[in-house]
C-alpha cells in the first residue's frame, strides 16, 4: 500500500476558481487541496501538495520525489501537450505517476487531446472535474 504521496499541479492551476470557471469551476485551488488531503488521510496516506508555473520546478519536485515518495499525481497543464522533459522525468523516476485533468482534454482543442505524459504515467483520469484528483489519490491508495 503506497504511505506517502505527492501531488503536482502545473502551470495556471493557481488560479483556480479565477480562470475560466465554466471549465475548472468556482473552487479554489486551496479548496481542492483541502479536499486532496483530507481524501488521502482517510485513505491511510501521508500527502503534499506541490503547485508550479515553471517546467524545470516541476522536474526537480519529480526527481526528488523518487526517493520521498511512493507515488504522484501529476496535472501539469499545457505541458502535458509538449513538455518531453516532464515526460522524460516521469519516466526516469520509477514510482507509479498518475496523470490528471479536470476538464475533458479530449473535448477541447485539438492541441490539447495529445498527452506526451501518459505512456509513461501508470494511468490518466481526465474530465471529471476535481473527482479526477479523488480517484487518483484513490487508485495510488490501491497500489
Amino acid at each position: 500500500m503506497i504511505k506517502k504521496i505527492l501531488v503536482i499541479h502545473g502551470p495556471n492551476l493557481n488560479l483556480l476558481g479565477e480562470r475560466e470557471p465554466g471549465v475548472y469551476g468556482n473552487s479554489s485551488i486551496d479548496e481542492l487541496n483541502n479536499n486532496i488531503i483530507d481524501r488521502a488521510k482517510k485513505l491511510g496516506m501521508d500527502c503534499e501538495i506541490f503547485q508550479s508555473n515553471h517546467e524545470g520546478a516541476i522536474i526537480d519536485k519529480l526527481h526528488s520525489a523518487r526517493i520521498s515518495f511512493d507515488g504522484v499525481v501529476i496535472n501539469a497543464g499545457a505541458y502535458t501537450h509538449y513538455s518531453y522533459a516532464i515526460r522524460d522525468a516521469i519516466s526516469a523516476i520509477k514510482i507509479p505517476v498518475i496523470e490528471v485533468h479536470i476538464s475533458n482534454i479530449d473535448a477541447r482543442e485539438e492541441f490539447r487531446s495529445n498527452s506526451v505524459i501518459a505512456p509513461v504515467c501508470k494511468g490518466s483520469i481526465c474530465g471529471l472535474g476535481f473527482m479526477s484528483y479523488y480517484i487518483a489519490v484513490q487508485a495510488l491508495s490501491e497500489m
